[in-house]
């Protein structure tokens, strides 16, 4: 996703409320198997959908908390710029006392806070730092500043073709994931109508290699170039069709926890890619998919595009990053993913 800034040795076990037991090798503790089985196993009502979407870190939204989402994915994280420092944007630290009670405010409702790593712009950690151990650690400063136990990655662009920093950031993950047992991770990747490319996959391949316990892959259902101008809503669910098959291959699922082990991501109103725009329309039709298939959740980006741009202010509004450029009253994707 863009960012808000201009500027086989353990098997995985795919375990977002979806299965249990799956070990994380010898010696060690499964996070998944500490966690409670699914609701369906249990003979409980079925899981519910979630609603968790993308929010700035450091710049409150008057529509962050619009929909009651149960968590925020804190964007981003990534380097410095200079070394393997983690900074909110690039720019801050992680331990701003602005961003602290910023987080603070977002969690008075009861929702939790997922850091996410990467995104589109900069350089995330693992394609700046020189080791796992090093790498891990950087990782663990940004949670701890957070009090988060979830972790995102949103990988993509060059970074997600670079072999060398996904090894590395598969091996930092399972060292994290070793002291901590209860850190839950999901992968955010781009995909297309068709799923997950080459390169995704090979990353799941790669956290699959290091012994990752994945909580959730996240697609992010917009994007796919001038030659689909199609309806968004149509597309974001044939994405997640193709994907789930990729999962069930990938982690060896069933169908239910397949779909459990998935997240969706719209990029609200006006994409990136001329022709592209996601309505409200998308967005109750994404909503009621996810509830069918019984999806882990839904999200958007981002909480701070979720108003009208205003008439006559293009020089302060930018639909890519302020606002949606449809016409719609503030929050109203939020209410329409959230259900």
């Amino acid at each position: 996703m863009r960012s808000f800034l201009k500027s086989t040795a353990g098997a995985v076990c795919l375990f977002a409320l979806a299965t249990s037991g799956c070990s994380a090798g010898p010696g060690t503790t499964s996070a998944a198997s500490s966690r409670s089985p699914s609701p369906a196993a249990s003979g409980s009502a079925a899981p519910v959908t979630a609603y968790a979407p993308y929010v700035s870190a450091t710049t409150a939204s008057g529509n962050d908390s619009a929909g009651s989402p149960a968590a925020y994915n804190l964007a981003f994280v990534i380097s410095s710029g200079s070394g393997c420092t983690p900074k909110w944007g690039g720019t801050r630290a992680v331990d701003d006392a602005a961003v602290a009670s910023r987080i603070a405010g977002l969690e008075e409702s009861g929702a939790t806070v997922r850091v996410s790593f990467g995104g589109a712009f900069g350089k995330e950690l693992a394609a700046a730092c020189d080791s796992a151990g090093e790498l891990a650690e950087a990782y663990a400063q940004a949670l701890d500043a957070a009090g988060a136990t979830q972790a995102d990655f949103d990988i993509e662009g060059e970074e997600l073709a670079d072999s060398d920093s996904v090894a590395l950031r598969s091996e930092a993950i399972a060292l994290l994931q070793r002291d901590r047992e209860d850190l839950a991770v999901s992968f955010t990747l781009p995909v297309m109508p068709s799923g997950l490319d080459a390169d995704g996959l090979a990353l799941l391949e790669s956290a699959n290699d290091h012994g990752v316990q994945v909580s959730t892959v996240n697609i992010m259902t917009m994007n796919y170039g001038e030659s689909y101008d199609g309806d968004m809503g149509d597309y974001a669910l044939a994405s997640a069709e193709a994907a789930h098959s990729q999962l069930k291959e990938v982690f060896g699922l069933s169908d239910a926890a397949a779909w459990r082990g998935m997240a969706l991501t719209s990029m609200i109103g006006v994409n990136d890619v001329d022709g592209e725009t996601f309505t409200l329309a998308d967005a109750v039709q994404v909503r009621s998919f996810a509830e069918e298939k019984g999806i882990a959740w839904v999200s958007m980006w981002a909480a701070f595009r979720d108003r009208e741009c205003e008439a006559g202010s293009e020089d302060s509004d930018d639909a890519s990053t302020d606002c949606s450029g449809v016409e719609q009253d503030p929050g109203a994707f939020a209410r329409a993913f959230a259900g």
